[in-house]
């Protein structure tokens, strides 16, 4: 393979740049790597503890090859178009209206290249999940765990990908009593359709470990887990009507306007449904 870098000009760039999309990097696919691709290789060298130069040499190569057939490996977890069609008939939806949220939630890859889910761990969340097992989060919080636990929502602390997982194992291994590590895995949003943890019960799962433990087995699961979380939270009017404040009102909560997620919902939908 080639040495590439920065404004290289290459037919293998091609290649590059699908492999890079298909681990989830939001770039343009052509011959010419331009500075969105530079971004991801960097990314991605920084999480694979490769060189950080946006280089790909003989070493990032051999780690992308890896990632992609990892990727291939676990096809067979992904949900389909069929999967999807089904779910939209059983719940009277439009399917383009169920992909507008499965791509703005997750980018529509409900696992990692290593095959586990995607999550993203919220310290807030954490810090009320605490409280709610009546443990005192301020007597956890140091310079150790602030990155985990918090009072307010920032996303600051946000790291993405596998480095979502090391936050959580962090929040979770603060002690040894299970109420810790309860609320620590509650506190984390899954798979592609980023359900929160702390939902197993009222969806009803026996418990977190069995919530989880589901998001590890296929996507499929994921999209049983939306398909509850709507009924329970009586948000499939909204999603049927397309008002897409009100949906993400209930879906991503009160903070949903500061992020968006009305106007991506609705954006993705039209090109959908186009």
């Amino acid at each position: 393979m080639k040495t590439l870098r920065y404004r290289s000009s290459d037919q293998e760039v091609y290649f590059l740049e699908e492999i890079l999309k298909e681990l989830g990097y939001d770039i343009n696919i052509s011959t010419y790597f331009d500075l969105g691709t530079d971004a991801a290789v960097k990314d991605f060298q920084a999480k694979n503890n490769l060189v950080i130069d946006g280089i790909v040499g003989i070493k990032t190569w051999a780690k992308l090859l890896t990632a992609k057939q990892n990727v291939l490996s676990f096809g067979d977890k992904l949900l389909g178009e069929d999967d999807l069609k089904e779910f939209a008939h059983q719940y009277d939806v439009e399917l383009a209206a169920v992909k507008a949220v499965n791509e703005v939630e997750s980018n529509g890859k409900g696992f990692l290249i290593d095959g586990r889910p995607r999550i993203l761990f919220e310290g807030h969340i954490f810090w009320r999940q605490l409280e709610k097992r009546g443990i005192s989060p301020v007597e956890k919080i140091n310079e150790f765990t602030q990155d985990v636990l918090y009072k307010s929502w920032t996303k600051k602390y946000y790291k993405g990908g596998s480095a979502e997982y090391e936050r959580l194992e962090k929040a979770a291994g603060m002690s040894d009593e299970d109420a810790v590590h309860d609320a620590a895995y509650a506190s984390a949003s899954y798979g592609s359709f980023q359900i929160m943890g702390f939902n197993y019960e009222p969806l009803g799962y026996l418990s977190i470990d069995a919530f989880v433990a589901e998001m590890y087995e296929h996507e499929r699961n994921h999209l049983k887990a939306f398909g509850k979380f709507l009924e329970v939270n009586n948000l499939i009017p909204s999603l049927r009507a397309k008002d897409w404040h009100r949906f993400a009102k209930g879906y991503n909560g009160p903070a949903y306007e500061s992020n968006n997620y009305h106007t991506k919902m609705e954006r993705a939908y039209n090109r959908y449904s186009a």
